[in-house]
This record gives C-alpha cells, sequence and structure tokens, in this order.
C-alpha cells in the first residue's frame, strides 16, 4: 500500500510538474507572438485611409501588394473602415488603390485578385448582427436576441437597428477578412481619429483580444501608430489599453 501511494505522489508530482511547463511554455509563446507583415499592412493602410494621408496610404497599399495580400483583401480594408471613419476617406482610399494598381500594371507587376466573399442570402439580418457581434465578444449565440433597453441603442433603436442590419452583418458576414483582421483596421481608424472616441477604442481593444490577439501584439499596434500616424495618439490608446486591461 505505501509503495503504490509513493508511487501514485511521483506520477501526481511529474504531472504538476509538466503541466506547469507546459503552461509556461503557452505564457513564453503567447509573449513572443509578433504581429505578420500583412496584420502590419491592414493597420497602415487603416490609418492612413482615417488619416486622409494619400501618399503615405499609397506606399502601405504597395508594402500590403508585396506582402501578399490579394487585390480584394486591400479594397475588403478600406470598405470596412468606412464604417468608422466616413465614406469620402473610404472612397479616397480605394482611388488610391486603383492609382496604385494601374501604376503597378504599368511595370508589368501581376497582383493577385483573391477570393470574392461568400454569398449570403440572410433573411434576418438583425439577428444575423446580433449573432456576429456575440461571436466577436466570445459569448453564446444561441440565446434569445435582446434589444437594448438602455443607453444609445434604447434611445435611438434606428442607430442600433443599422449597427446591426449593416455593420455586424453586412459587412461583418463577408470573410474576405477575419473578424481579427476586421478589428486590426478598426482599432487603427479609432487610434487615429484621436480623442473623443476612447469609449469606442475601448471596447474594440476588447474585441480585438477576444479574437486572438495579444497584449504584445497590441503594443505592437501603438508603436506602428507612434511611428507612422501620431505618438500623441499613440500615448492615449495605451492609457486606454492599459484601463480596459485593468478591468478585466
Amino acid at each position: 500500500m505505501a509503495i503504490r501511494k509513493t508511487c501514485f505522489l511521483t506520477m501526481f508530482s511529474l504531472l504538476m510538474i509538466l503541466s506547469g511547463q507546459n503552461v509556461t511554455a503557452q505564457s513564453k509563446s503567447e509573449v513572443n507572438q509578433t504581429l505578420t507583415e500583412k496584420q502590419r499592412t491592414i493597420i497602415l493602410i487603416s490609418a492612413f485611409t482615417a488619416k486622409g494621408d494619400l501618399q503615405k496610404l499609397k506606399q502601405a497599399l504597395y508594402m500590403a501588394l508585396d506582402a501578399g495580400l490579394t487585390i480584394n483583401e486591400c479594397k475588403e480594408v478600406l470598405v470596412h473602415v468606412y464604417a468608422y471613419c466616413g465614406f469620402p476617406r473610404s472612397i479616397q482610399g480605394l482611388n488610391t488603390l486603383m492609382a496604385v494598381l494601374d501604376e503597378r500594371k504599368a511595370k508589368s507587376i501581376e497582383d493577385s485578385i483573391g477570393r470574392d466573399a461568400t454569398p449570403i442570402n440572410d433573411t434576418n439580418k438583425y439577428e444575423t448582427g446580433w449573432k456576429n457581434l456575440a461571436k466577436l465578444n466570445g459569448t453564446p449565440v444561441d440565446g434569445p436576441i435582446e434589444k437594448p433597453t438602455r443607453g444609445y441603442g434604447a434611445f435611438s433603436p434606428e442607430i442600433d437597428r443599422f449597427l446591426k442590419e449593416h455593420l455586424f452583418a453586412d459587412l461583418f458576414s463577408r470573410d474576405v477578412i477575419t473578424f481579427a483582421e476586421r478589428e486590426l483596421a478598426t482599432v487603427s481608424v479609432l487610434i487615429t481619429l484621436g480623442s473623443g472616441v476612447e469609449p469606442m477604442l475601448s471596447t474594440h481593444l476588447g474585441l480585438a483580444m477576444k479574437q486572438g490577439l495579444t497584449k504584445n501584439q497590441m503594443e505592437e499596434v501603438f508603436t506602428l501608430i507612434e511611428k507612422s500616424v501620431s505618438k500623441a495618439n499613440a500615448e492615449v490608446a495605451r492609457k486606454v489599453f492599459a484601463e480596459m486591461s485593468s478591468r478585466n
């Protein structure tokens, strides 16, 4: 009996050690995880579109296409950001992409068009948008559809419907880019817009992390914005991120 007890304790201790090593390895992997070149160019495209800096946007689009983004992926990022920085900025971004593609074609550079979004037959866009938002939040999607009872959504049911049916249904259902890539684009736009949108930035920083982006990668976003767009805006984003992280 004593021998069996000793063997059990030895095996239990070994499992605990191995488990601890695995957790440590996972933690180190998360800390060391960095943004891909594709993700970095999505950040720059989004930020320069929001800022209206078309010359830097042109450079970012060249980088993106050279990094392997397809034409449709670039278009999708530029279409997505209109929901956060408006049609004028988005359309100017698309015009810039068209000019870049013409230049590259003149140089005999053949860029991949990429696949189109999967067709969707949607009979209830509000429900679809609600479910996509639930997926973003990492919450169950099989519960009852609840409409806002307080806040801006209750005060203005119209904006709640537009958000669910258009932003989270029409846009987020398009699978040319992932939810995580959409959140990277959104965060980049909100940081670039500067003061006044901190609550929205806090929400989308949280959503980005729920889509698998790490703290280390978010710090990379801030550093990239700091170097390419605005140091002041990046510092505000760091503060918002720190406050958001402390609450979670």
